[in-house]
């Protein structure tokens, strides 16, 4: 081990000792840190300014409580949080996830992808994240709206346009966003369309931000298959989850010329080997919020496996589209022996460190999320410029913006991958990329 190699070993086991029980924290940690020994070697004032220990600190942690009562008047306790990472090149960005999996160490580590995925988008936006452990599912809409005025009772202080700007992740989608908003106007008193993105479109949303996520990573993945002088057309591709994410994905996929067999959700996974039908998937998941094994009572030549592997089945790109950690070191050997030739990651941290090593030793082309789906954030930015000037942009004139900056995001990957040394690893090329812009600034504000 060399000298650096081994002070940023020193920083990691800090970072261990300072966050215990926080594993998805630490994994995130480091996937970055396991990047940086030959920018330290080339950048030493980063070390003399202690960036790295000042970056895996967040700037506030905001953890509160949150009461709310049921349709049957029984009074509920959630744990809210908002985490507030590091705000050196803009105001805090970053969703609200309401999930039962949500604590700490999960909002640590998606606010701490968040900041190199907000550099990456070259727009100017810092990084937090935030939720509950509050599940949506099931419950009411007036359930869900006692709930979220509750909690935005207690984090409307902290928020504002020039100060942090949240925005939807899991469980919060229009209609969470709307009523945290109303309940932000009723208390402050200011109708502040950029303090929260996601908004409907009649109140200050924009255009393509639904699809943002999913058409961003496809975009994403069309550069490196480019990049090997290859595209989508003719190509099978599995997308799991079945959420947000995951239906724009197949949507883009299917524009682009590829086919898209199989997605899934918590219970089972669908494959449909002549390809998806969109329109039933929309229609069972964002009209009827219903399961996605209703499909095949639509389409009997469907198959539904429940409780089934989708990574099981042959594919050339894999787009993992769900939740943390879905596909390990089994399910990435089983992908590359059965012909996948690109990963992009629409969810966040989707692959473990064994899948990450195997893609990587496999030379396929992978896209870590913080590149990959840095397409959401993104489109939530250009709602910020248009609620500063009182705009609303066409759909045409966004989506044109977001395959730009996807394009220039795989342009900054790719090249910085080569001038490290490491040619067509996006992994080493995404976290050096959005590391160096976020410490030059950090560098330039001195130490606070």
């Amino acid at each position: 081990m060399s000298k650096v190699d081994v002070k940023i070993e020193g920083m990691y086991q800090e970072v261990l000792k300072r966050n215990p029980g926080e594993t998805e924290f630490h994994q995130a940690v480091l996937e970055v840190l396991e990047c940086l020994g030959p920018v330290v070697v080339k950048h030493p004032e980063y070390l003399e300014r202690k960036i790295i220990e000042r970056i895996c600190e967040p700037e506030r942690q905001i953890i509160f409580r949150v009461p709310w009562q049921d349709d049957n008047g029984i009074v509920h306790i959630n744990r809210g949080f908002r985490v507030e990472f590091n705000s050196s090149l803009g105001p805090y960005k970053g969703g609200l996830r309401f999930h039962p999996s949500v604590y700490l160490g999960i909002v640590k580590f998606l606010g701490f992808e968040q900041i190199f995925k907000n550099s990456l988008t070259g727009l100017p936006i810092g990084g937090g994240k935030g939720g509950s452990d509050f599940d949506p599912k099931g419950k009411s809409d007036d359930e869900v709206m006692r709930f979220c005025q509750s909690f935005m009772t207690e984090l409307y202080r902290h928020l504002g346009e020039h100060t942090d700007v949240p925005a939807g992740d899991i469980g919060v989608g229009g209609r969470e966003i709307g009523y945290m908003f109303g309940q932000y106007k009723r208390i402050t008193n200011r109708y502040e369309p950029g303090v929260l993105t996601g908004k409907g479109l009649t109140w200050g949303g924009s255009l393509v931000r639904t699809e943002a996520t999913g058409y961003g990573a496809t975009y994403f993945v069309s550069e490196m298959l480019k990049a090997r002088k290859d595209s989508f057309e003719g190509k099978t591709c599995l997308v799991s989850g079945s959420g947000n994410v995951a239906i724009y994905t197949i949507e883009k996929i299917h524009q682009l010329g590829g086919k898209c067999v199989a997605c899934s959700d918590s219970n089972g996974v669908i494959y449909h080997e002549k390809g998806l039908d969109l329109d039933l998937i929309k229609r069972l998941k964002e009209v009827e919020r219903r399961r996605i094994s209703d499909y095949v009572a639509t389409h009997k030549d469907a198959k539904y496996i429940a409780g089934g592997n989708i990574w099981d089945i042959p594919c050339h790109v894999a787009m993992p589209s769900a939740t943390q950690n879905e596909i390990n070191g089994k399910d990435a050997a089983t992908l590359v022996k059965n012909g996948c030739i690109a990963v992009g990651e629409g969810a966040n941290m989707p692959t473990t460190p064994e899948g990450v090593k195997i893609f990587l030793e496999a030379k396929i082309s992978y896209g870590p999320g913080k590149a990959a789906n840095a397409g959401g954030v993104a489109t939530s930015a250009l709602e910020m410029q248009q609620n500063a000037g009182r705009d609303s942009w066409s759909f045409e004139y966004t989506e044109k913006k977001l395959e730009d900056i996807m394009i220039n995001i795989h342009r900054n990957c790719f090249e910085t991958a080569e001038e490290y040394g490491a040619p067509g690893n996006y992994v080493l090329g995404a976290n050096i990329c959005g590391f160096i812009k976020v410490a030059n600034a950090m560098v330039a504000h001195g130490i606070i």
